[in-house]
């Protein structure tokens, strides 16, 4: 994603569609893994996903990865 506060960013896409895909999840653990630190702005979003989550306003999306 390479933009300032792309965590922020994606916590924002998942607020708009109330929803917290695997895409929006790899995403957001990619950034992470490369940046090795997160933004106080980063931080913030992801305690905002959080809770929203906890409140049930963001629905956790499963990832139907697995072969039967």
């Amino acid at each position: 994603m390479r933009t300032r506060h792309a965590i922020r960013q994606l916590v924002e896409k998942a607020l708009d569609i109330k929803k917290l895909t695997p895409e929006i999840e790899n995403e957001i653990n990619s950034e992470l893994t490369e940046m090795g630190y997160i933004s106080d702005v980063d931080y913030e979003a992801l305690e905002l996903l959080m809770a929203e989550m906890d409140a049930g306003r963001i629905q956790l999306v499963p990832s139907f990865g697995w072969s039967s």
